[in-house]
């Protein structure tokens, strides 16, 4: 990723300077910043972020002035209808970030922790107009494009896998043990990469996402992982998202290709984590929720609407930027604004939901997949993963139980999302046929969940292979090779009991 202009275009103001504190990051680190205006960022925002939102709602209406990291102004729209207005209106509202003027301005940083988010990319989600449509229809055909039963059928065997997994034991945590697994897995089959590429996949993601000291080895890994199938499918093409791409009319090179399907795998890996994970606690913890789902009168499907109400699994999305002057929600808006979608915002707005507590069942019209063009192309993939993921659990596990008091759950925020940190369960353990259970009333401890080794290389592998001569193996044909030194780019596989364990189990 590189920034939006050239280093020689992002001079630092000079001391003294009003802007200087907004270059170099601001100081403090308290809720409020310059002018009194709140922070989206540090921990009085991370602590309770619905509770900053009605406070913004209360003191500015539906568009909130605020401050993002390095004390950089932007604003927040936290009403559901000013947000429909700048989704819906990309002539006065665009998603070229190269128009903010805090870039023009050279007060953004190369290192600022909002590059990642908001550095222009040549990639539909960044595109207005003609371009957009060329590249989002190259992205939205290819998604369509799938048999729905298709896609079911694998979140079934990888939700089957998964399950068989930590099934023996009695306890899991379903959220590093199931709902940050399955969406990548299920997507690896849909991009048409080879089932053994799942596992890295996954640990790259994770560790991506969650901005580690590897993230960036991880996502060369997840870079080369493509590049990789790119290579194989302009040969064998098949019946996938990466040789759709490249066969598309639109003429995608081969690098929007590849930019595309890095952002497809990781945004509907996030976002999907994140479904899965609050339809899951808000089932175990709920009753009214859990007694309506089992005795029939609410189906997942009216779940998942709740939750994408009450969680949207990203809770702002940045952003777009002001094409001139104008107005929105009261608010004087200049040329070269940033306005940050609030969706987790709009969706509690006041006008539209007078009580949270009324169910809102079957009602699609909330903002977690967004509206007007650059609405969300794989929400239908997304729900699908979700609803059959949690449906073939809650088949497995019928017994499936809180094994903590709901207070002791927790979540990490950021600016743009909120995350549940573990959601530990329990259930009667499931053991294959003719194997002993565990004593009546008795658990085994929880497993440990091993955390992601450190980079292969390719050194290793080779050395690998070699020892596997050594002791009569036989030695990988040149495909499998080549394929081991691309895995070895930095994400090994995790352990090897996970991914050899086969379906004979919880068969469907």
């Amino acid at each position: 990723m590189t920034p939006p202009f050239p280093e020689d275009a992002l001079p630092t103001p000079p001391p003294g300077c009003p802007a200087h504190g907004l270059a170099t990051g601001g100081s403090g680190t308290g809720g409020l910043g310059a002018g009194g205006l709140r922070r989206l960022y540090g921990p009085e925002a991370e602590a309770d972020p619905a509770g900053l939102y009605e406070k913004l709602r209360a003191e500015h209406g539906e568009v909130a002035p605020v401050l993002l990291h390095g004390d950089l102004p932007a604003w927040l729209i936290v009403g559901h209808s000013a947000n429909l207005i700048a989704m819906r209106t990309p002539s006065r509202f665009s998603r070229d970030s190269r128009r903010w003027s805090a870039f023009q301005n050279g007060l953004v940083s190369p290192d600022s922790p909002l590059m990642p988010v908001i550095a222009w990319q040549p990639l539909c989600v960044f595109a207005d107009g003609e371009e957009h449509k060329r590249l989002r229809g190259a992205v939205t055909d290819g998604l369509n494009s799938f048999d729905r039963r298709g896609v079911r059928r694998h979140v079934t065997r990888f939700t089957d896998q998964l399950v068989q997994e930590f099934g023996p034991t009695g306890r899991a945590e379903l959220v590093t043990q199931f709902a940050e697994h399955l969406p990548m897995l299920v997507m690896t089959q849909l991009v048409g990469m080879p089932e053994e590429y799942g596992p890295h996949l996954v640990s790259a993601a994770r560790d991506l996402m969650k901005g580690t000291e590897t993230a960036i080895a991880s996502n060369d890994y997840v870079v080369a992982t493509l590049r990789r199938m790119m290579e194989r499918k302009r040969v064998s093409p098949g019946p996938d998202l990466v040789s759709r791409l490249m066969q598309h009319e639109a003429g995608l090179t081969d690098d929007e290709v590849l930019e595309h399907l890095r952002v497809v795998l990781l945004a509907a890996n996030e976002t999907t984590v994140n479904l899965i994970a609050d339809t899951l606690k808000m089932v175990l913890t709920d009753q009214r929720f859990r007694t309506h789902l089992s005795g029939g009168h609410m189906t997942l499907a009216d779940a998942l609407d709740q939750v994408l109400w009450d969680a949207a699994p990203m809770s702002l999305v940045a952003g777009r930027w002001a094409t001139g002057d104008t107005e929105l929600g009261g608010q004087q808006i200049k040329a070269g604004d940033m306005l940050l979608l609030g969706l987790a915002a709009g969706n509690s707005d006041p006008a539209i939901r007078p009580d949270l507590a009324t169910p809102l069942h079957g009602n699609r019209s909330h903002l977690a997949f967004g509206a007007g063009p650059h609405e969300c192309p794989g929400q239908d993939i997304g729900r699908a993963i979700a609803e059959t993921g949690i449906d073939i659990l809650l088949t497995r596990l019928p017994d499936l139980r809180l094994a903590v008091e709901e207070e002791e759950l927790s979540w990490t925020s950021a600016w743009i999302s909120r995350h549940l940190s573990a959601l530990p369960v329990e259930f009667t353990p499931r053991t294959p046929e003719g194997e002993r259970r565990a004593p009546t009333g008795t658990l085994p401890p929880p497993r440990s969940v091993p955390s992601t080794p450190p980079p292969a290389t390719p050194q290793a592998v080779g050395a690998q292979a070699t020892a596997s001569q050594a002791v009569g193996v036989e030695p990988a044909g040149p495909a499998v090779a080549e394929d081991a030194l691309a895995a070895a780019v930095t994400v090994p596989r995790p352990r090897r009991s996970w991914w050899d364990a086969l379906t004979r189990w919880f068969r469907p």
